[in-house]
């Protein structure tokens, strides 16, 4: 039983991409009812975290800071999947990132559809992770098929593989974008799949 006064209860519902994702429910007792039998009082109506109405590719080919990404993931041949129905965590490096790589990587992969694919792939999981949870994992797996280690520093600051999550929570139809300031390369291929 819980005693005459404030006391509040939060509920998190998680749907599919394409119906709920996120929802918060309060409720507080209020002063009216005894001890053993508190009167509840509802103190705020549920209100969904709106899922974006716009596909992961479609929301990447409208951000110019996505770019190069989206010319990679063309060059690859996943446009398809990524506009599939996932749902999909897709960690993308921005333009930044891929002009920080070493000279002639980024070309060398663009020419190798099959390296270019699996360093793709590196950078997306096969589940919708907002940074709620992703902030609670030591490592994500990805649709390549490694695994994509989390570590959360001081200040709340997230790292994946060694890259800087530097903007969370895109919201799409079919799963969520965090942008990420370097581009990561699988360890178990680093050195079959280099150009």
């Amino acid at each position: 039983t819980l005693p005459a006064g404030s006391h509040y209860i939060r509920l998190q519902f998680v749907g599919d991409a394409q119906n709920l994702d996120y929802m918060t429910f309060e409720m507080a007792t209020g002063t009216g009812g005894t001890e053993s039998t508190p009167t509840p009082t509802i103190t705020s109506t549920l209100t969904p975290t709106p899922t974006g109405n716009q596909t992961i590719v479609q929301l990447a080919s409208g951000d110019p800071n996505l770019s190069t990404l989206v010319t990679a993931v063309k060059a690859a041949g996943l446009v398809e999947t990524l506009n599939g129905t996932g749902p999909f965590t897709v960690f993308a490096p921005t333009n930044a990132a891929f002009s920080a790589l070493p000279a002639g990587t980024l070309d060398g992969l663009l020419q190798n559809k099959t390296a270019l694919a699996a360093v793709l792939t590196y950078h997306v999981a096969g589940e919708r992770l907002p940074a709620v949870d992703v902030v609670n994992k030591s490592s994500i797996m990805t649709v390549q098929g490694s695994a994509l280690p989390v570590t959360v520093l001081a200040g709340g600051r997230v790292m994946v593989d060694g890259a800087n999550v530097t903007r969370t929570d895109i919201l799409a139809s079919n799963g969520v974008i965090h942008l990420i300031d370097a581009v990561m390369i699988p360890p178990a291929r680093n050195a079959t799949s280099a150009p």
